[in-house]
């Protein structure tokens, strides 16, 4: 009788049987970190960071500066042409008003906001990753209200910095410093309330249609394209002598209660059919106000539906 071969002896089949596997634990050298741990306020903070940077895209790809640097440099374009021409012919006063400039790069300012909001809430909520933001340790509304600020705070600033070079300018221009710095200080609250309502808006659009071609649309026609509809609308009324209408259809759009307040301010902004008397300016700032809240309300409500 021949004898088995290698592959048909008992053995081979369960080596484990005669050499019994053990383990080995190799010291090589790592402690227990025993220094001091952030708190939630410092990884928030860090998300905030993150997300503005990520506005503007520093710390992405080139491709994701391009169009951001690009509306900024457009906004600061006609800023610079501005001064230029206050410096040349030696005017007393800007071209332009502050917060009337703020209005006249609307569209651009628009279209930031659009673009740039769902970079901030889209692409977590896409991937699914937020549900790691959310495991532990920030909570879905700590989450939700840093990315609103952050997106807020690249509103703010793009709208700031051409107001700036205007406020430079105009003072290296030896305009009156005091009439420049009353001119600056009124339109800076209706800055932040554009900046909050426009972060509010486009994030929460951002934040339900997670496609960006979808969020973009849907955010410039919230903000632009109805606002291009109420000023038409603002127009009619103000030729059929109803100026009440006009009122009212201002209350349904950011750019729109933004303006009405910069024309009771005396800012240098002109409405077809500003507020008139103390319940209409009362119920444009209480809207604004809304405005920017309820939007951001339903934004923590959705990264808390996202995070179970």
């Amino acid at each position: 009788m021949s004898e088995p071969s290698p592959t048909q002896h008992p053995t081979a089949q369960h080596p484990t049987a005669q050499q019994p596997v053990t383990g080995v634990i190799h010291d090589i050298g790592y402690r227990r970190y025993t220094g001091p741990r952030d708190g939630d306020a410092r990884i928030a903070f860090s998300l905030y960071v993150t997300a503005l940077k990520h506005a503007y895209g520093l710390g992405r790809s080139g491709r994701s500066k391009v169009l951001p640097f690009l509306l900024l440099g457009l906004t600061l374009l006609p800023a610079v042409i501005m001064v230029g021409v206050v410096a040349m012919f030696g005017f007393d006063e800007q071209v332009r008003t502050y917060a009337a400039y703020t209005n006249t790069v609307q569209v651009l300012v628009s279209i930031f906001a659009a673009s740039q909001a769902p970079t901030i809430f889209s692409r977590d909520l896409r991937s699914r990753s937020i549900v790691l933001y959310l495991a532990r340790p920030l909570s879905a509304r700590t989450s939700a209200l840093v990315r609103w600020a952050a997106l807020a705070t690249a509103c703010l600033i793009f709208i700031l910095a051409p107001q700036l070079v205007l406020y430079v300018g105009g003072l290296l221009s030896r305009l009156d410093a005091g009439d420049e710095t009353l001119s600056f200080l009124k339109a800076l609250p209706l800055d932040l309330l554009l900046a909050a309502m426009l972060a509010s808006i486009t994030g929460l659009i951002a934040s339900m249609a997670l496609r960006r071609g979808f969020a973009v649309v849907g955010s410039i026609l919230a903000v632009l394209v109805v606002s291009t509809a109420l000023s038409a609308v603002q127009a009619i009324a103000a030729e059929f002598d109803s100026p009440r209408t006009g009122e009212i259809s201002g209350l349904f759009s950011p750019w729109a209660l933004v303006n009405g307040l910069a024309s009771v301010m005396d800012a240098g902004v002109e409405v077809i059919t500003p507020p008139q008397g103390a319940v209409m300016v009362s119920a444009y700032v209480l809207a604004a106000l809304l405005m920017a809240a309820l939007p951001v309300l339903a934004l923590v409500a959705r990264f808390r539906k996202a995070g179970r």
